[in-house]
């Protein structure tokens, strides 16, 4: 049980890392240098793709969490 538990926690952060990987930085890397902010594209709703990857991220980030709680809960009764 306790191996189970922490082959899911491994492919929980796996996956969390590939999800955040592959979702497109909003930021240029001029306005690293510069430090101005384009207010252009602030109030603009995610939609498609980039909404379903947040909403990916979030959920698999709680599965996450939980699972690694659940682990350390399950490691240290034992």
């Amino acid at each position: 049980m306790k191996f189970i538990i922490d082959i899911f926690v491994l492919i929980a952060a796996i996956l969390l890392i590939v999800i955040v990987m592959l979702q497109g930085s909003k930021d240029d890397i001029n306005d690293a240098f510069n430090g101005s902010k384009s207010d252009l594209f602030k109030t603009q709703k995610t939609r498609g793709v980039e909404l379903f990857m947040q909403r990916t991220t979030a959920i698999i980030a709680v599965v996450f969490v939980a699972l690694v709680i659940s682990a350390v809960i399950i490691h240290t009764a034992i």
